[in-house]
């Protein structure tokens, strides 16, 4: 089995036809939603995608088959005063799920945040998914907080 983690080529047509298919894959899970993208969307990311500077995405191949992506944009911490990382989106393919992908996507992701000079890479992960959680863990990812009295952090959105 050949296993390629590349950061992804947002302006190679296969690419992002790949990227398309995989964050669809994603959206359709229970845990992205259950709903499939828009062809819009699906059609449109990548290019997209290009036209934002901070962002990159890590994509995974198996035996030239797209198997896992994961989204990223750059941002910076205001408590640090250096870079950060926010991973958006991440999925691992079904059917090449157990074979470690997300942690070489993610260790793809840490190459990048350390080349920047970034203090941290953050993420958001739903309460019920606990594989997801156990693989973040796995990675050295942890809840965040500034003061345990004050209880972890929480993320939260308004829809416009």
């Amino acid at each position: 089995m050949n296993v390629e983690v590349l950061i992804a080529d947002y302006l190679n047509e296969n690419q992002a036809v790949d990227i398309g298919f995989l964050l669809n894959h994603y959206a359709e899970d229970p845990m992205g939603g259950g709903l499939p993208l828009s062809d819009f969307t699906k059609d449109n990311l990548a290019k997209e995608l290009s036209k934002i500077p901070h962002a990159f995405s890590v994509i995974c191949y198996v035996d030239g088959k797209p198997a896992g992506l994961i989204n990223c944009f750059e941002a910076f911490s205001t408590f640090k005063c250096k870079p950060l990382i926010n991973i958006h989106d991440i999925v691992v393919v079904n059917e090449f799920r157990g074979l470690g992908i997300s942690q070489s996507m993610l260790a793809k992701v840490e190459e990048r945040a350390r080349e920047k000079g970034c203090c941290k890479i953050t993420l958001e992960v739903l309460e019920g998914n606990e594989v997801a959680q156990n693989s973040y863990i796995k990675f050295g990812f942890n809840g965040y907080e500034l003061d345990p009295k004050m209880g972890k952090a929480l993320f939260w959105q308004k829809l416009i």
